[in-house]
C-alpha cells in the first residue's frame, strides 16, 4: 500500500540532508513541497527529477484531494522549504487526513532548526516549549509571553527580522532579563548564535537581517531569602510554644510568609 513520507530537508546548508531522504526523494511517484521553487534547488543539486506539486495554505483546501487522491496509487512525499514538514506549515492537515485514511504516515527525519538552535544555545534545560512563530500583534505577543514567565523549561520561538527587536523588548518586560540565545540563519553563510542577556540581545541587533530562532532559558526556582526561613522558623518556635497544632501552625505560617506549605512543614519537623 502506497505511503506519505514525512520527509526532513535542510534548514539552510544542502549538505546536511540524509542518505534516506535522498533515496525517497528518488524513489517517490511526487513531492508535495511548500514552495515548488525551494525543492527545485535541492532536488536538481542531487539531480531528483521527481514530479513536483505545490501544496501551502494558499491551495492547500484544493490540493489535498488530489494528493489524498495520489496517494491510492504511488507513493508521495511531503517536504516544506526548510527542516521538518507539519511544524507551523499546512504539512498537518494533509498528514491528519492521509492517517484518517488508513494511509501509512512514514517519518524520514532530519534537520530541524528547533532542536538546533537548542543544542548549541548553551542553555541548559530539562525541557523545552516550543511556541512557533510569536503573534503578530503585540497584546496577543505580551500575553503570550506573561503566560509563560514562570515556565521552568526553555521556550523556543521563530521570529522575523522586521518583528526581531518588537519582540525581545516585549520578552524583557514580560520574562525579565533571563538569558537568551539568538540563532541568525542557521547553517547559512552568515550563521550566528549570540548568547547574552535579553537586553544584551536588543542591543547587538540593531538592525536585524535574516531568519531567527530564539532559545529563552527557562524560569529559575525562587531563591528564598536566609532570612524568611529564619523568620518563619521562629514563627513556627513561638506558635509551638502556644499549643498550636501542626496543621494550624504550618497554615498559618505559609499565609503569612509566602513560602510554600513544604518548605513550612519542613521546618516545623526540624524544630521538634
Amino acid at each position: 500500500m502506497p505511503s506519505l513520507y514525512i520527509v526532513a530537508t535542510p534548514i539552510g546548508n544542502l549538505e546536511d540532508i540524509t542518505l534516506r531522504a535522498l533515496r525517497v526523494l528518488r524513489e517517490v511517484g511526487l513531492i508535495a513541497a511548500e514552495d515548488t521553487r525551494v525543492t527545485r534547488k535541492l532536488l536538481s543539486h542531487y539531480d531528483i527529477h521527481t514530479r513536483l506539486l505545490s501544496f501551502n495554505e494558499h491551495n492547500r483546501a484544493a490540493r489535498l484531494p488530489r494528493l489524498l487522491t495520489a496517494l491510492r496509487d504511488m507513493d508521495v512525499a511531503l517536504v516544506s522549504d526548510a527542516g521538518t514538514p507539519g511544524v507551523n506549515d499546512p504539512g498537518q492537515e494533509l498528514t491528519r487526513a492521509a492517517a484518517d485514511a488508513g494511509i501509512a504516515v512514514v517519518a524520514v527525519p532530519g534537520a530541524s532548526a528547533v532542536t538546533s538552535a537548542l543544542a548549541v544555545s548553551g542553555i541548559v534545560a530539562d525541557g523545552f516549549v516550543y511556541l512557533g512563530f510569536l503573534p503578530r500583534k503585540k497584546g496577543e505577543r505580551v500575553r503570550m509571553l506573561e503566560s509563560l514567565a514562570h515556565e521552568p523549561r526553555a521556550l523556543i520561538a521563530f521570529e522575523s527580522p522586521r518583528r526581531l527587536r518588537r519582540s525581545l523588548e516585549d520578552a524583557l518586560h514580560a520574562l525579565g532579563d533571563r538569558r537568551v540565545a539568538v540563532c541568525r540563519e542557521m547553517t547559512k553563510m552568515h550563521e550566528e548564535v549570540f548568547r547574552g542577556s535579553v537586553a544584551h540581545a536588543l542591543a547587538h541587533f540593531e538592525q536585524p537581517r535574516g531568519e531567527f530562532t530564539l532559545v529563552f532559558e527557562g524560569a529559575g526556582k525562587p531563591r528564598i531569602d536566609d532570612g524568611a526561613l529564619e523568620d518563619a522558623a521562629a514563627l513556627l518556635d513561638e506558635l509551638r510554644r502556644q499549643d498550636l497544632g501542626a496543621k494550624h501552625a504550618v497554615a498559618h505560617v505559609t499565609a503569612v510568609t509566602g513560602l510554600s506549605k513544604r518548605q513550612v512543614y519542613r521546618l516545623w519537623v526540624d524544630g521538634l
